[in-house]
């Protein structure tokens, strides 16, 4: 993977583009506390039916960590897709969301439809949450004990890919080094700022482009969530495979597989990644 040289200034989202990939542009948003690993077994195969653009999250990997808390709201994060958007010269791209990295990708979809051809999602309890107050004390307890644990607070959140244990080794240990990166300040900017704005629950009817999404079903959690979601969102497509929360991981092969189908459908055409900024 190459890093995109058009860097953002101020500086913006760490973003790559896998080597030698063309076609029309898909935009990959990881879970919280993972990074560009995330899409590991997945980047050979997709870039037979799309250019990924593989971002990583405020304080995650390779990305800065802004000291500034709008920076992690849900319209900040939007606002640095779309410029990330425009420096690619992209007119309309796919989005693709991991855990945490769904509900930002279905609030891009809600707040700029024109740009995204399609969104593809995971299994996200976040992204189809009813607010409860134990959840925000959870929150704001895990933020608290990151600010005065720093790193060691870090590989105590529930979160942590060290608890991953389905996941090929050479994954893990991906995540594990990558990890080690991960900025603590930037964790408790998300857990008070991004995560409390995550849920699209109350706006996925108003979503107006083709959607997917690729449970895994041994998430038993999240299995009301997928069936609510299926319910409420008009021509939601949900595919069920055989994994856990990260299916793209558990399930690689089938999630390549899924997601191609649904890039395909959708494309436009090899133009959508190579237009100019017109907004």
């Amino acid at each position: 993977m190459t890093q995109n040289p058009n860097a953002a200034e101020p500086p913006g989202l760490h973003a790559e583009v896998p080597d030698g990939a063309a076609g029309v542009c898909c935009l990959f948003i990881h879970g919280f506390m993972s990074s560009r690993a995330q899409w590991r077994l997945n980047m050979d195969a997709l870039t037979s039916a799309c250019r990924p653009v593989i971002v990583e999250l405020w304080g995650h990997g390779r990305s800065p960590a802004p000291q500034d808390p709008a920076a992690y709201s849900v319209e900040g994060y939007i606002a640095s897709f779309e410029r990330l958007r425009a420096k690619l010269g992209v007119n309309s791209w796919f989005v693709c969301g991991q855990s945490f990295g769904a509900g930002l990708a279905l609030h891009y979809a809600l707040s700029h439809p024109r740009r995204i051809i399609g969104v593809a999602f995971t299994n996200s309890i976040s992204a189809l949450f009813t607010a409860n107050p134990d959840a925000d004390r959870n929150r704001e307890a895990w933020a608290s004990a990151v600010e005065r644990g720093g790193g060691e607070a870090l590989r105590e959140l529930p979160f942590h890919p060290r608890f991953a244990r389905r996941f090929p080794d050479a994954v893990r240990t991906e995540m594990l080094r990558d990890a080690e990166l991960i900025d603590p300040r930037a964790i408790a900017l998300a857990l008070r700022h991004t995560m409390p704005e995550l849920s699209a629950l109350q706006r996925i009817d108003n979503l107006s482009r083709p959607v997917l999404l690729i449970n895994g079903r041994r998430e038993t959690g999240f299995q009301p969530l997928r069936d609510r979601a299926q319910r409420e969102m008009p021509g939601l497509e949900v595919v069920d495979l055989d994994g856990g929360h990260s299916v793209n991981i558990d399930c690689a092969e089938r999630f390549n597989e899924t997601l191609n189908e649904f890039l395909r459908k959708h494309a436009p055409g090899p133009v959508a990644c190579s237009g100019s900024d017109d907004s």
